[in-house]
Parts: C-alpha cells; structure tokens; sequence
C-alpha cells in the first residue's frame, strides 16, 4: 500500500507510477492512498487494471482526523508493506503499526516547501517522534541518508539509499535537430531554447531563472535575437511569473507553456536544461534531461551534485544567484558544441548509474527482504 499526499502530476508521484508499472505482477499488488485526492487522468498511467485508488479528502491540518478511516484502510487490506512518502504522510506509520501492518516504509524524496533546508524543529521533532513506527527507511540522495542518520538519529542499519531511476526507452538524445514542441513559438532552429520543468512554486524558483535570462539578454543584446526560454509547469506563481515577463518586455523570449502531458518531446524541443530550485531531493527532471542528451545547469542543492557531474554533464550553480546563474547560461550559447558534448556525458551517466530498472530491482529486493519474501 502506497500512501501519498496526493496522487496528481509530481515527481514523487511518477517514480510511484514507474514502480507499479515495472514490479512482478505476480509478486507484487498494489493499493494507492491519497490523503487528499487522486487525479483520474493521472491514475490512469498506471497500466495495470488491478489497482486500486482511495482518496481520503483530507482537510488542511494534520492527518490524526484520517487515523480511524487509515485504521481500517489497513486493517481490511491487511498488506505487507506500507510505504509512505515524505512528511506529509509519515504521520500515517502510527494508524499502520497500531493495524497490525508488519512492515512499514518510509521514503524521503526531499524537503517540504516551507522546509526548504531540513531545519525546521518542528518538522524534524515529528520525524523523531513518528521513527519508532517506521521499520525502514529510503532516502532518496546521500543528502537526505546523511539527514536521517544525523538529524533525525535514524540508525544507518535502518537506511537505504535508493535514487531514482529514468526510462531509457521514452527520454532519449534527440537527432541533430530540435523537436518540434506542439504550440511553441520558438521552434524556429535559428533559435536557443533554455528550457526548464516543473511545478510554478516557490521552491522550484522559476522567478531566479527568468531574472538569470533577462540579465543574459540584457548584458549582451546580440544574444538576444537567438536565446529563447521555456518554463514548463503549471502552479501559483504564474500570475507572478507573468507579470514579471509582462514588466520586463520579454513577451517575445519567454513562453509559460503551462502543464504538459509530452515531456519525452518536450524535452527533445530545449537545447538546454535549467533546474532553478532552492531545495531539491533527487530530481526526475534532471535525469530526464540527461537521458534525453541535454547539458544541465543546476543549483547546487540537496542531490542535485549527485547527479550533474559540474563541468562534465552540466554545471552547478548557488541557488538563488541569478548573477551566477546567467553566467552558466552564457557559454551554451557561444559554444554550441559544448551542450553536444555535455549531453552526451549525461545520457551515459544515466545509462549506468540511474536506469530504472535498477531502482524496480532494489525496491523489489528491499520489499520482499522486509516482508521475509524469498527472491
């Protein structure tokens, strides 16, 4: 049973769906719990017709008002393994070990939005409190492993690292061209297309790329007649986002493309992958970027230096510089070989260190091992 704040468009939410679609069908069935909601045009990623999907419509606040309802969630299921995910549905390990639920797996992907370094005492006082009801945990980087063990007191036989892996068989290197992006006004090959992915929030801070750009076009306007950006994402900051966009006059260079169900092709259409965010686990974007064969430039935050080898895959950049990162931007533009060259490096590091097949094989390995499964 995989319990989640919500099942709709996410990161977190997509490495569930990749895992239900790739695990033994005769080893392994699945119940997903949203707290909140689940999306039925999401659901329906997942292939396999016996799942089934429960929303709990939580009301904001804590999830101690759901404990009666998760109660007999379990207790009618009665599954082997539980595995919540991040601190939205850890506080849902206490209903699960008081249900009797032998195996109970806790996942941190990375930090909650109003938490964006981990150092929030509240947030970690509940960690340290829910930790006698977890039997096991996946921390996502050696970043978040190093949290649990240091922070948290999580002892290092009860961690496991697992990142995420990415289908090597949808994100590929695009030809020599670009990709056409249904609906993009920067499909032109003269152009440069930085791209990024990801929900419109703070955390992602799509506002510190848009204000990198700017200052690119602006400190050398001959780049400006070639240099395009594309944000990717629906959320609450579009209105912010397209006010700056509107008071900066880039109409003309920046397209919202909004929520999109093509990311393999939209990928294909940037020559540049950006990843602008104050707080980051293991990003699914990143490695999407890479197996498509694009250059990364990154903020240097949680495991993003785990997956962008800086110089060689992409570059790392502070977080929340736009100076600095308007400066990495820089030389994709000059040296268009160098993106090639970049992009190759990244597809092959993913090829070997971050296939998903991998990951479904260490998360069937961890499952079965708890559960006292043979292999």
């Amino acid at each position: 049973m995989h319990v989640v704040f919500s099942f709709a468009v996410g990161g977190l939410e997509n490495g569930v769906v990749n895992l239900i679609n790739r695990l033994d069908v005769r080893r392994f069935r699945h119940v997903v719990v949203a707290l909140t909601k689940c999306d039925p045009v999401f659901c329906a990623r997942v292939s396999r017709p016996d799942v089934e999907f429960v929303a709990l419509h939580k009301p904001p606040g804590h999830s101690i008002r759901l404990f009666p309802a998760l109660f007999r969630l379990f207790r009618k299921y009665r599954p082997d393994v539980v595995h919540t995910r991040n601190l939205a549905a850890l506080e849902t390990t206490l209903p699960a070990w008081l249900a009797g639920v032998p195996v109970r797996i806790h996942g941190e992907h990375g930090w909650d939005v109003t938490d964006p370094d981990g150092t929030n005492r509240t947030y970690r006082l509940i960690r340290r409190l829910h930790r006698p009801f977890v039997t096991h945990y996946i921390a996502l980087s050696g970043h978040l492993e190093s949290y649990l063990r240091d922070a948290i007191g999580v002892p290092g036989g009860r961690v496991t690292r697992i990142c995420n892996g990415v289908d090597l068989e949808r994100f590929v290197p695009r030809g020599l061209q670009r990709a056409a992006i249904a609906g993009s006004p920067f499909n032109d090959p003269k152009f440069y297309v930085f791209g990024t992915v990801g929900r419109l929030q703070e955390v992602k801070d799509q506002m510190n790329l848009l204000r990198a750009f700017v200052l690119l076009i602006r400190c050398q306007p001959e780049l400006a007649a070639l240099a395009r950006l594309i944000l990717v994402g629906e959320g609450p900051l579009r209105k912010v986002l397209e006010a700056e966009i509107s008071r900066e006059r880039v109409d003309g260079h920046v397209w919202l493309a909004g929520e999109r169900g093509d990311v393999p092709n939209v990928m294909s259409g940037f020559d540049c992958f950006v990843l602008p965010s104050k707080a980051e686990g293991i990003s699914n974007t990143i490695l999407e970027a890479m197996a498509a064969g694009l250059p990364v430039v990154a903020t240097a935050v949680g495991g993003s230096g785990e997956l962008v080898e800086n110089g060689v895959t992409g570059v790392l950049v502070p977080p929340q510089d736009a100076d600095s990162l308007a400066g990495a931007l820089q030389p994709y533009l000059i040296r268009r070989e160098l993106a090639a060259e970049q992009g190759r490096a990244g597809r092959k590091r993913v090829e070997t260190f971050f296939s998903i097949d991998g990951m479904v094989g260490q998360y069937a390995g961890l499952y079965q091992s708890l559960s006292g499964l043979s292999n």
